[in-house]
């Protein structure tokens, strides 16, 4: 490989799954879901709707400090509701297989984790169509009783928490 080729690769943007959580991020300070999120200070001092705007160490310290959140995954969402808290993680899923099964598998991971709050799977790309693939199977069988959407409907579901 010579160096024209390392250059190359190493200037390719990150697969469009690495770059969710930041995407997602700026998505929430949008005030997408109807708050502004707010720093950890106001977060913890209210119990207002609020959406939490920290890095991934603030978020992990919030749900393991107040919310019995032990699972060795980070979070990509920690909000509060109508007086109750949920976490969660954000994919992108673009493909079948490998990689994206992996992405799969910690958002469910996360989903499926025993803590003090609504714990969901935020999932948006290929694991809504329907067919004979991983994905699609297990969010309509196995993991039906869990709180896996997409974006698109979070809103929604945080407001009739």
């Amino acid at each position: 490989m010579g160096l024209d080729t390392i250059y190359a690769r190493c200037s390719e943007p990150k697969e469009t799954n690495r770059q969710i959580g930041p995407l997602f991020r700026r998505w929430l300070n949008k005030g997408s879901l109807g708050v502004e999120p707010v720093p950890y200070d106001e977060f913890i001092s209210s119990d207002k709707n609020a959406v939490l705007d920290a890095g991934d160490n603030l978020l992990m310290k919030f749900a393991t400090e107040h919310l019995n959140y032990t699972h060795f995954k980070g979070l990509d969402f920690v909000g509060r509701f109508n007086k109750k808290y949920i976490i969660g993680e954000a994919k992108f899923l673009t493909d079948f297989g490998g990689h994206q099964n992996a992405q799969f598998n910690d958002a469910v991971s996360t989903v499926k984790t025993e803590v003090d709050a609504v714990t969901i799977a935020i999932l948006d790309g290929i694991p809504y169509i329907k067919g004979n693939n991983v994905m699609y199977r297990k969010i309509t069988t196995e993991l039906q009783d869990y709180n896996i959407m997409s974006a698109l409907v979070l809103r929604e579901f945080l407001y009739q928490i």
